[in-house]
């Protein structure tokens, strides 16, 4: 008779033959009541990959395992699961073979899902065999139930009859009220918000083109069109989200803002909605917001080696000032919060001035802008001074009265974590000094300067060697060279290999996927500080800032594609000037 403590022990065993885990770690673990709770300690710490913990589970339950990543499974195989069973029990049927059919399952503990399957195929006819599965692999299955364009037809064949003007230059009539309760309309904006977050977008898109409606997902940071809609059922689509945004529907002549919160396979997702009136029509964007995502580390945004220790080192500080820079989109806020996520404890008073606010974080006093009103972040910094904080973060430093205000914040014992629009993070002192901060001041309460930009990552599936050209090289290997003795003695100039994503099911054939920030770190120390505050120039910060043996973007950038991480083609264009 098999021990009640089997399926753990089996489990922790293969993950030590695959050296996921430590011999200390599988006797720490060992010691955990059960699989479930193993399982959420390695989940917390993020150290073992999808498919390891699938294998380790298959052995754990004494299933097979089965790589279903990018598997098409037939139609009519699908079918024997209802979409909503196979959703609500992560369960999924992937092939039929004579009279077995044959399931995937992410939990094998879970007998109740298994009752409901048995249950189902009786009422075919059919035996059952089970198989553990990746969570990519489950959720790439989910994925054939229903294509976004197949979803979306299906809605717009119902509300043609309604909203289709007899002839194409004929408009939309009838109460706007009674068009946004359609329920094919709510349909299809609830599938496309669905869509949106499964592919992983970070924005949506509806706007109006020619005589189309064209929706367009923001993936790892390229626009992609991923419908064109009729344009007859753009007013109804607008309105449909406004009238969830709790904005106004008969407004359509100035910009508006809204947000919505909706429940996305069990997650709870923000939608941060804006509207912008276009000749003829709105347009709609809508940032996607995973308020169960948790606060990336340093290490998850992509910063290695000396920057990273150059980070962790500024916020041990006491006080003064945690700058990052970088152009819209380069993943500044995502940083800050990274910082305040570090610095978050009960003994300190952290208060936030954002616009907007993005992600939630407990136990952090986040206050939203509201320039109409007169609640700027210069305003507002002087309220959150009153507020007895310890650490303040200002969304953006964007005039000289906020400058003044975040120095002398940072002056008086505060930490203080801002953002500047420059190009890099060798600019941010001259544009201090633009906004008449003296320069003594900035030298006595910068801690830190951070430029960042995001490219994309190589799927690591399916990266392969790659030839660059010649004069391409050339470049790569005089920047490279300019780094001297702090080259990593691992490159060598003459044997470089670069790579590239050929393209794979994990990665839907772009060869890529998430990103990684590159980075250029200005620490402060006191040569720094003492070219500062005679007023250098940039020549001089720039020269100091070489010849200490800092990175500068294209050098890190360059390292990481080096290194597999990116693409030549994403550093050169993310460091273009």
């Amino acid at each position: 008779m098999p021990r009640r403590d089997q399926p753990k022990i089996e489990f922790l065993k293969f993950l030590l033959q695959e050296k996921a885990i430590s011999l200390e770690s599988y006797q720490r673990l060992a010691r955990e009541e059960s699989l479930e709770s193993i399982e959420t300690i390695l989940q917390k710490e993020e150290t073992i990959s999808d498919e390891v913990f699938a294998r380790a589970r298959a052995k754990a339950f004494g299933l097979p395992y089965e790589d279903l990543v990018g598997k098409k499974i037939d139609a009519e195989v699908l079918k024997i699961i209802p979409a909503e069973f196979a959703e609500n029990n992560k369960v999924a049927a992937y092939d039929k073979r004579g009279d077995t059919l044959c399931v995937a399952l992410l939990d094998g503990t879970d007998l109740k899902a298994q009752e409901g399957i048995e249950f189902l195929a009786r009422d075919k006819g059919l035996k059952v065999q089970y198989a553990i599965t990746t969570q990519l692999a489950y959720h790439n299955i989910l994925k054939q139930y229903a294509s976004l364009g197949t979803e979306v037809k299906e809605a717009l064949d119902v509300a043609a009859d309604r909203f289709a003007p007899p002839k194409e230059t004929a408009k939309v009539e009838g109460e706007m009220e009674e068009v946004v309760k359609s329920a094919p309309v709510a349909k299809m904006v609830s599938v496309i918000l669905k869509h949106a977050v499964d592919a992983r977008a970070s924005d949506i898109h509806i706007e109006p083109v020619m005589n189309e409606t064209r929706i367009r997902y923001r993936i790892d940071g390229e626009l992609q069109t991923s419908l064109v809609l009729p344009k007859y059922i753009h007013p109804a689509l607008v309105s449909r989200v406004k009238v969830m945004a709790n904005m106004k529907i008969d407004e359509t002549r100035v910009p508006q803002d809204g947000r919505i919160r909706v429940q996305v396979a069990g997650r709870d997702i923000d939608f941060r909605i804006s509207t912008l009136p276009l000749y003829n029509h709105e347009k709609v964007v809508m940032r996607i917001l995973d308020t169960e995502d948790k606060v990336p580390t340093f290490a998850d945004l992509g910063f290695s080696g000396k920057n990273l220790a150059l980070m962790e080192d500024s916020i041990k500080k006491p006080h003064g000032m945690f700058l990052v820079t970088g152009p819209t989109g380069s993943g500044k806020s995502t940083t800050l919060y990274a910082v305040l996520n570090i610095l978050n404890e009960d003994k300190v008073n952290i208060v936030t001035l954002e616009d907007p606010v993005e992600y939630y974080l407990k136990g952090v006093n986040q206050s939203q802008i509201y320039p109409d009103i007169g609640y700027t972040f210069a305003t507002g910094l002087r309220s959150i001074l009153r507020q007895d904080p310890d650490i303040v973060m200002v969304g953006e430093i964007r005039d000289n009265e906020t400058a003044e205000l975040a120095i002398h914040a940072a002056l008086t014992g505060h930490i203080v974590l801002s953002t500047l629009h420059t190009n890099d993070a060798l600019g941010a002192v001259p544009r201090l000094m633009d906004m008449k901060v003296e320069p003594f001041l900035i030298a006595s309460t910068l801690n830190i300067i951070v430029a960042q930009r995001l490219v994309r990552k190589m799927c690591q599936h399916c990266r392969e060697p790659v030839e660059i050209p010649p004069e391409v090289l050339k470049e790569v290997q005089l920047e490279l060279a300019q780094m001297g003795p702090h080259l990593p003695p691992d490159i060598k100039l003459d044997a470089l290999t670069f790579w590239r994503g050929k393209g794979c099911p994990r990665c839907g054939n772009t060869g890529y996927t998430g990103r990684n920030a590159i980075s250029e770190v200005l620490g402060m120390d006191d040569e720094f500080k003492s070219v500062i505050a005679r007023g250098a120039q940039f020549d001089e910060i720039k020269e100091t800032f070489k010849r200490q043996g800092m990175l500068t973007l294209k050098q890190d950038g360059l390292l990481k594609a080096v290194a597999g991480i990116t693409t030549i083609e994403e550093v050169l264009t993310a460091t273009k000037e």
